[in-house]
This record gives C-alpha cells, sequence and structure tokens, in this order.
C-alpha cells in the first residue's frame, strides 16, 4: 500500500523535496530515430508472475519497480506482445498529453473495459468518432449544466447522511454511491430522487447497484482475468451484462415514445435526437454503449474518491479538523474543500494508470521507445514524486490551498483531448458532498490501521469500503 511505500525514503530526502521542482527530461516523437538511446530496463520477472502482480497488487508492483529501475521501465505481461513500458516523469505525461492524437493514441479502445461498455462510447472510441461523440456530451457536464445538478446534489447528500447509523461502523463507499447515482440517473436520465417501483427507470438503478456490489467480490477478479485481451465480455460478465442490457434497451424504448422527448434536458434525450454528418440517429446500440460509460464511469469512480478521501480524513486528525471547522463558518470554506479534494485524488486516485500507445519512434528521457509500444502513465507514481510533491505520503491538503495543481503533475482526470468529460461535475459533487458529511457528521475509524488498495478492472478502491462510525450527527 502507499503509505507503507514512505519507509523506502527518509525522512531527510522528504524534507528536501521542493515542490514543482521534477528534473526536465526530454519526451517525445523521435523522428530521427531510437539508435541512440538506451531501452528502458525490463523488470525481471516472468510474464505471468507480472500479469498477476500487475492486476493484483498494482501499487507495490509499480513502486518497487521504480524503486530498482528508475522512473522508466519495461514490463511483460501475457496481454501485450513485446511488453509495455512504464513513466512517471511529468515532461513525458506532457509529450503525450499533448500529441498528435495520430501519433499517441490512448489505450482505451484496447481497456479491459472494452468487453462491458462495448466499442461505441467515447471511451473507447478513437479519432474522429470519440471527438465527434465528445463534442456531442460535453455541454451536458459543463456551465449551466452542471448548476441545474447541484440542489440535486445536496438533497440527494441530505437524505443519504439522516440514514446513517449512530455508533455503528459502516462503509462509506456503498453510500457514496447511493448518492453518486441518484446523481447521474439525474443528469442522464432525467429521473430525479428515487424513480417509481416497477417502471424500467427503477429496474435499471437496481441492476446498477446489484452489479457494482457485485464487482466488489472475490469472484470478480476472476472474471476480469476471463475477460482480458478479449474484445467480448465472456463468462460471469456476459451473464450479467445480459440483466444490464435488457433494464438499459428498456429504459431507452420507454424515452423514445416520451412525448416530450424534445423538450428535456436529460442526455438520454439529447443523445435520441442527435444525428451524425449523414441525418442517420444513434442506433441501441451505440446509445448502450454511451449510456452505460457514462453511468459506470460517473457515479462509481466519484464516489470511490470521496470514500478515499475520508478514509485519508479520519486517519488525519490535523486535516479533518481543519476542514470541519472550515465547513462550519471559516470564510477560507471553499478553498479548504477544494484543497482536501486535490489532495485525495493525489493520494489515492481512483484511476491509477492511463496509457497511450505510440504510433512512432519516441524519446522518454534518456530511453528510447519503438513505434507500436503502449506506454502506461503510472498516476500513482506521478502524484508520489519526492520532487514534485514535499513529504508524499502524507495526507497533506495545505499543499494545495490557494494553489492549483500542475497540469501534468495532478493527472487523476487524465490529460489532453482525452481528459475526463465529468471531471467538473465530479469536482462538483465532491464539494457538495464533502461539505455536507463534514458539516452534518463527525466521523471516525472503525480501525486506526489503513485500508489498502484493492484493484478492481481499472480502479482502486478501499479494501473494506472506507468503514467509519458516526459519532455525531449535527
Amino acid at each position: 500500500m502507499c503509505v507503507t511505500m514512505a519507509a523506502t525514503t527518509t525522512r531527510e530526502q522528504f524534507a528536501t523535496a521542493l515542490m514543482g521542482q521534477a528534473e526536465p527530461s526530454p519526451a517525445g516523437p523521435a523522428r530521427d530515430g531510437i539508435a541512440d538511446l538506451r531501452e528502458p530496463p525490463e523488470i525481471p520477472l516472468s510474464p505471468t508472475a507480472q500479469t498477476l502482480r500487475f492486476s493484483v497488487r498494482q501499487i507495490e508492483f509499480v513502486f518497487g519497480a521504480r524503486r530498482r529501475l528508475g522512473e522508466v521501465f519495461r514490463m511483460r505481461t501475457r496481454v501485450v506482445e513485446g511488453g509495455t513500458v512504464v513513466t512517471s516523469h511529468p515532461d513525458h505525461v506532457k509529450s503525450l498529453f499533448t500529441a498528435d492524437p495520430a501519433d499517441a493514441p490512448s489505450l482505451t479502445g484496447e481497456s479491459p473495459l472494452r468487453p462491458i461498455v462495448g466499442p461505441n462510447s467515447t471511451l473507447t472510441a478513437l479519432g474522429e468518432r470519440h471527438m465527434r461523440q465528445r463534442k456531442l456530451l460535453l455541454p451536458s457536464f459543463h456551465g449551466e449544466a452542471v448548476e441545474r445538478y447541484m440542489s440535486m446534489i445536496a438533497e440527494a447528500a441530505e437524505r443519504e447522511i439522516d440514514r446513517w447509523p449512530l455508533g455503528e461502523p459502516f462503509a462509506l463507499a456503498p453510500r457514496m454511491q447511493a448518492i453518486t447515482l441518484d446523481v447521474i440517473m439525474g443528469g442522464i436520465f432525467g429521473i430525479e430522487g428515487r424513480p417509481e417501483r416497477g417502471t424500467p427507470e427503477h429496474r435499471l438503478r437496481q441492476v446498477i447497484r446489484q452489479l457494482v456490489w457485485l464487482s466488489t467480490q472475490p469472484v470478480s477478479q476472476v472474471a476480469e482475468l476471463m475477460n482480458t485481451g478479449s474484445d467480448e465480455a465472456v463468462g460471469p460478465t456476459k451473464l450479467a451484462l445480459g440483466y444490464l442490457d435488457r433494464a438499459t434497451y428498456a429504459v431507452i424504448a420507454k424515452r423514445r415514445g416520451a412525448e416530450d422527448l424534445h423538450e428535456r434536458t436529460d442526455i438520454l434525450s439529447l443523445l435520441l435526437q442527435a444525428t451524425d454528418d449523414e441525418g442517420t440517429p444513434l442506433t441501441d446500440q451505440e446509445l448502450r454503449d454511451e449510456l452505460l460509460t457514462l453511468v459506470l464511469a460517473g457515479h462509481e469512480t466519484t464516489a470511490n474518491s470521496l470514500a478515499w478521501t475520508f478514509e485519508r480524513l479520519v486517519r488525519t486528525p490535523n486535516a479533518y479538523e481543519r476542514l470541519r471547522e472550515a465547513v462550519r463558518g471559516d470564510d477560507d470554506r471553499d478553498a479548504v474543500i477544494e484543497a482536501t479534494i486535490h489532495e485525495g485524488m493525489r493520494s489515492r486516485p481512483v484511476i491509477p494508470v492511463i496509457g497511450r500507445r505510440v504510433t512512432v519512434p519516441w524519446q522518454l528521457g534518456e530511453y528510447g521507445v519503438e513505434a507500436d509500444t503502449p506506454v502506461l502513465i503510472s498516476i500513482l507514481l506521478v502524484h508520489h514524486r519526492e520532487d514534485v510533491y514535499q513529504d508524499p505520503f502524507a495526507f497533506r491538503p495545505e499543499r494545495f490551498l490557494h494553489r492549483k495543481p500542475g497540469t501534468y503533475e495532478w493527472i487523476p482526470f487524465g490529460g489532453g483531448i482525452r481528459r475526463c468529460l465529468g471531471a467538473t461535475l465530479a469536482m462538483a459533487e465532491q464539494r457538495v458532498v464533502m461539505d455536507a458529511v463534514a458539516r452534518r457528521t463527525d466521523l471516525v475509524a472503525d480501525d486506526p490501521a489503513p485500508e489498502r488498495a484493492v484493484h478492481r478492472n481499472v480502479t482502486m478502491i478501499p479494501s473494506r469500503g472506507a468503514r467509519v462510525v458516526v459519532r455525531a450527527r449535527h
């Protein structure tokens, strides 16, 4: 776990590390070739062992590799022929985020989520298709659209907090998911509050909650391994998606026949009215892929970001007390909330790794990477660089107080043309929910030991769901 890795670096090194002073490292397309550059060092384990360790214990795996091999290294797994290069230098991040998309397309088209969300979503689409879908969806996640969601978020948070037991341990992650699912169901499907029982919308909500719960169980890791390298879901994943697809298609069919379709502003209604350049509307399959991506990516990642932040806060008394003081009457309230969110997402990024496939030879510092190589950016490693973040394994929101995170040093939402569409909404949700929880409750950890990270598909979540006890409710 990240916290335990602090033992590998001395206090003196932490004390002398200065924020924002990573040594420059040349990076970008090597148009003249890479003959004069070294090959990245390789992890000396079998592909099978590396596959298992990266899938199950990614934190220990990547921190150990960086400690032994440096900030650029090659790993070989059973999934990618020729291996994958991993980097964590901000200059390398910048070169990949700002590259011509043809030179460094996103690896999301090869994502483990592809069998789940399909090939037609904004997440897995590449090139012109991705940009067209992004342009279509972007207005729904910015400006006035987000403002419309604010009261919905606040109401959902207040309802949920009222249900929390006093004096009894419970997991925050599923409670946060209940809040964010209410919000995303409202924004995507136009359903405010809890849908009426027996309706297609109610059925869809129930199925989503059941599948998210199942994905936290040990059997889910077996299902993920069965789907590795596949374009279509197999085994238990295929069975579960069958239930989800039936519920999703029922909602789509009902909305197609809505008399007020052209007056609605929810994303499903907008997509049903959208057409491509030739005037052709989206098919049910295309709608399904897009909606499923927005639902799964739009509520679970935000919920676990909140869960992780409170998991850190209840084990960092000074930071937690500062947050409570701020939301209960401090003039610096907004700045403290924002800094706490930034530090939570730095310390425990829910998406720990993202990537690009370079289609031309590429330079990463002193190393050269051949064309057609997948290059992974370890968000975990970037966020814990000692030359960027002083005392990086400590939870210190003050490092972001009245200071914006660096574009290529704080990357929980990715970057470039692939930056998360819902980043603005996710930040707004976290602000409102964090304010409500810190204002209305006094939480303590049910166990002083930090929760380790569990890797589930492409996400990193708290092993026990961020268990807390509500000592008092205000």
